[in-house]
């Protein structure tokens, strides 16, 4: 098996502003949620090797994870939805300009709601 390359909190925080980049999203703008998120994304790269979200709890496999890696597979849809991810770390340009305040976004993994 090969070894998990360890990722530092300033490498988790450079991902996730690529994503945000290229998805054309902001991140949270609170910066104590955004740091507790980041560190989430880190711990679980450095215990799976992957960077399953830190809302979510892993299925054991990336295979069975997958959905849920993140970005996952649901937070597009969240974000044309609602204006922002399941865990809120990403948000659209709108929802970020409205002034709102993230609410809860219903869990649809398993549910068979893919999108």
């Amino acid at each position: 098996m090969k070894p998990i390359k360890v990722r530092t909190i300033a490498e988790t925080e450079t991902f996730t502003r690529m994503v945000a980049e290229k998805q054309g999203w902001i991140l949270t703008r609170d910066k104590g949620f955004f740091d507790d998120l980041a560190s989430g994304l880190q711990v679980n790269w450095n215990r799976y090797g992957y960077f399953l979200c830190p809302c979510r709890d892993t299925e054991g496999s990336r295979e069975a994870d997958a959905d849920v890696v993140c970005p996952c597979r649901y937070a597009r849809t969240d974000i044309e939805r609602y204006g922002h991810c399941f865990c809120s770390l990403y948000w659209s340009k709108d929802f970020a300009a409205s002034g709102k305040a993230p609410t809860g976004i219903p869990e649809r993994r398993g549910c068979g709601d893919q999108a």
